[in-house]
């Protein structure tokens, strides 16, 4: 198999990778939010088992795709700059997919709390009704955390996209424009200025959504730009 080859096989895994990272996300909300959502939660939790664990696999699944993104991307992001290259592999790789793996452990827990919280009764109801409001209250701690983390991962990965090129910088200067709105929204969070749900949250993840749907089928469909494979390939020589 050639360079180019190699190349291009590497750009349609890497959009392949953010689909299937983007519509496990979504399953995961559309299958927990209506119970997590819920006043009842710790009683609707138990009676939906199947469905907080498929939530959990839908998080651990994109988790995990997204991370295989910037080890993919490595070889060729490192031949521009290494030291960003190794800061996305080290935020969006590692820190990105613990915090994943966190949240999908505390929806397991939750499985055991709301199970243990029917056998009790209304009794001890107040002691489980806590530990479910801490564990709730530390997952949406943890969103705020995992959206600037995502977010200097990203930032460092369109800053190398723009800069050598790999792709139109239109769609790359879109990444950062896009991205840099949901820093904002992770911080107005983290200091409780929005809620976790809310629509104002939804409408600041329109266009990093979007663009990295844009931004997938262009890979997959297009490749990287050749031209700044080979002018990449003679830096790094």
């Amino acid at each position: 198999m050639t360079t180019d080859d190699t190349n291009k096989k590497t750009a349609r895994i890497v959009g392949a990778l953010y689909i299937i990272g983007t519509v496990a996300g979504i399953l995961s909300l559309v299958v927990t939010g209506p119970i997590l959502g819920n006043p009842d939660y710790l009683l609707n939790v138990s009676a939906n088992e199947i469905q907080i664990i498929a939530g959990a696999l839908f998080v651990l699944i994109m988790g995990f795709a997204l991370a295989l993104v910037p080890v993919m991307m490595f070889p060729i992001l490192k031949k521009y700059n290494e030291a960003l290259a190794l800061g996305y592999v080290v935020f969006r790789g590692a820190l990105e997919t613990v915090t994943y793996i966190v949240m999908a452990i505390t929806w397991l827990f939750l499985i055991s709390l709301s199970k243990e919280y029917v056998k009790a009764g209304s009794p001890d109801a107040s002691y489980f009704q806590t530990l479910g409001a801490v564990l709730l209250k530390g997952h949406e701690s943890i969103d705020p955390i995992l959206a600037i983390v995502f977010c200097l991962g990203a930032l460092i990965f369109y800053s190398l996209l723009y800069q050598s090129k790999l792709i139109p910088r239109w769609l790359s200067g879109w990444g950062l424009a896009a991205i840099i709105v949901w820093l904002a929204m992770g911080l107005l969070a983290m200091f409780h200025l929005i809620e976790p749900m809310s629509t104002i949250r939804l409408v600041m993840g329109i266009p990093i959504g979007l663009q990295e749907m844009v931004m997938a089928v262009w890979l997959i469909v297009k490749g990287f730009n050749p031209s700044a494979i080979a002018s990449g390939s003679a830096t790094g020589e």
